[in-house]
């Protein structure tokens, strides 16, 4: 692919950047329903009813900022990373920059206002969640009247930007479910652009193709890395692009990756449950096997990918057939359920919004995953819904082409099985609690499994934060080489040699506190895929020739990567 990075405006990679931290995973199974969202706004408007105090002390505090504002006397400013208001537009004009004060001043007293609230964990939460984006929303930045930056445009460009701008909006009336588009689909495309590593589909079953990549060195390590992606988005972030993709830099080190590729499911598939996809995952596990000669896979997953490989590894654990995998690697992966995230997306999570997004998808087949984007959009609404409010719509300009934004955009579905699955374990904490779940006949049990493992996070995700990945390193026990990767979700992944601003962090997990490993863990500079590439050598058994023709005579190739299943709507 070529690099999209010098045809990007400032403005646009901001975007970009911003929102590919935010990429999507699991969180977004419990919906917020308009019913949560009033419950929600009742409980803090009954709250500032029974304590006037607090309302009182910050409306005195405010009307002291707004003199000030007045008499063009105040000091207040916005933070230097909030590019909202970063247009020196808002500090040239007297009316726009008393917008602005006021605005930052009244944010700050209704956020300050709703911490010092008295109010009940769950319920406090939930009032930060609906105050921040009601705070949000109403950010002056994003009214057209308002906003310099889009009234200047509009006149430099003689009305045009309003003209561009509002086919924007009807576009994504019309085609994007009312969002506002995250990115120029126009640019990638899977198969010429993106996901173009050469390889073959060896196997296929009606859940999963999988993919054998084709070496590049004339010896390879005997022992494959097999791949467990997200089912949710397609598989190919690990085969993003030329000088990104993971799947390239294994085979510049004689690696041998298989990596799986999830059937998008249709209300067809509803009743595919993790039983299911365990099953499935055996079959090309056994495949992988098969055609290597090895005894063992090394095999990684991340997210609920992650998930799924230590599922599998219980069952196997359970099957008597442990043997089937060497060693693990996961990344930015949460086992514990009931890990502390510091995340007000979890005050969503009761017994009564899981059962109801069960309902949901049972009565569907499915949970759409454009559905599961909107939902995490307006939990993220600034890097995800006003950035792009502002851009497309205010300013009349296309969203930006960033590939990780592409393949964050190509969703996929959840069947209902599998989607009631992963809703269970959020209370019955299946990981940490033996027999708690069955899969495929075998009750899973996590110390049962034991192997050598490789766990990587991400310094800045929200989704899945360090701290809890980190007990996802101790769950598999505490030689586990933990990675800290500088950046977000799927920006702490792809983080390629040469990145002058990448660095890691690598210890065992044998600390019980995650702040107690940051002490004493040593920080590299570069890239921790170097790292990850030795510790793969060391694991993958001798060197032998590199195979000449893909797949075997029981495993024969069915056709290019990056396959068929890739491509279905």
């Amino acid at each position: 692919m070529s690099d999209d990075k010098p045809k990007m405006s400032r403005n646009h990679r901001d975007i970009a950047e911003n929102a590919a931290e935010n990429t999507l995973a699991l969180n977004p199974l419990v919906t917020l329903k308009v019913e949560d969202m009033l419950g929600a706004g009742t409980n803090l408007a009954r709250a500032m009813a029974a304590q006037p105090q607090a309302i009182m002390s910050k409306w005195m505090e405010l009307a002291n900022d707004l003199t000030k504002i007045a008499t063009q006397s105040s000091d207040i400013a916005p933070d230097r990373k909030d590019r909202r208001f970063a247009d020196s537009g808002w500090n040239n004009n007297a009316l726009s920059k008393g917008m602005m004060q006021g605005y930052l001043s009244w944010a700050e007293k209704m956020t300050e206002m709703v911490e010092e609230l008295d109010l009940p964990d769950k319920d406090a939460a939930r009032a930060r969640l609906v105050t921040s984006i009601f705070v949000d929303t109403m950010a002056p930045s994003n009214n057209f009247f308002i906003n310099p930056a889009a009234l200047k445009n509009f006149f430099e460009t003689g009305g045009k930007s309003a003209v561009n701008g509002l086919q924007n909006l009807i576009t994504d009336m019309t085609e994007n479910g009312g969002l506002p588009s995250s990115v120029d689909t126009s640019k990638f495309k899977v198969g010429e652009n993106l996901a173009v590593t050469p390889g073959n589909v060896v196997f296929r079953n009606e859940v999963i193709e999988l993919v054998h990549y084709t070496a590049n060195t004339d010896k390879v390590y005997q022992t494959p890395l097999l791949v467990v992606p997200p089912q949710i988005n397609k598989y190919y972030s690990i085969d993003m692009a030329p000088g990104k993709s993971m799947i390239e830099f294994l085979l510049s080190q004689g690696i041998q990756p298989y990596c799986i590729s999830w059937r998008n499911p249709t209300k067809d598939q509803s009743h595919w449950d993790m039983s299911t996809y365990i099953e499935a995952l055996d079959e090309a596990c056994d495949a992988a096997l098969e055609i290597t000669g090895a005894k063992s896979v090394n095999i990684m997953g991340s997210c609920s990918g992650g998930i799924t490989l230590s599922t599998y590894a219980g069952w196997l654990a359970a099957k008597g057939w442990e043997e089937k995998i060497n060693s693990v690697i996961l990344a930015v992966c949460v086992l514990d359920t009931m890990a502390s995230t510091d995340n007000d997306m979890a005050a969503l999570v009761t017994p009564e919004t899981v059962k109801a997004a069960k309902l949901a998808s049972k009565a569907r087949g499915v949970l759409d995953g454009q559905d599961m984007a909107k939902m995490f959009a307006w939990m993220r609404p600034n890097d995800l819904i006003w950035n792009y409010w502002v851009n497309n719509y205010l300013m009349g300009n296309a969203p930006p082409a960033f590939d990780v934004l592409y393949w964050n955009a190509d969703t996929t579905r959840l069947p209902a099985g599998l989607h009631g699955d992963f809703l269970d374990m959020i209370f019955s904490n299946p990981f940490l609690t033996p027999g708690a779940m069955e899969v495929a006949g075998e009750k899973i049990d996590m110390s049962k499994v034991n192997y050598d493992s490789y766990v990587i996070a991400g310094t800045t995700d929200h989704i899945t934060p360090w701290k809890a990945v980190y007990e996802t390193a101790r769950l598999y026990g505490g030689d586990t080489t933990f990675i800290l990767s500088n950046s977000g979700h799927l920006q702490s992944l792809l983080n390629p040699p040469g990145n002058p601003k990448a660095w890691f962090m690598k210890g065992d997990a044998k600390a019980s506190d995650p702040d107690k490993w940051a002490e004493t863990a040593q920080k590299h500079e570069g890239s921790w895929w170097i790292d990850w590439g030795e510790m793969l050598k060391e694991k993958s058994g001798k060197q032998i020739n590199a195979p000449k023709e893909p797949g075997s005579k029981k495993f024969p190739a069915l056709g290019p990567a990056p396959g068929t299943y890739v491509f279905e709507p």
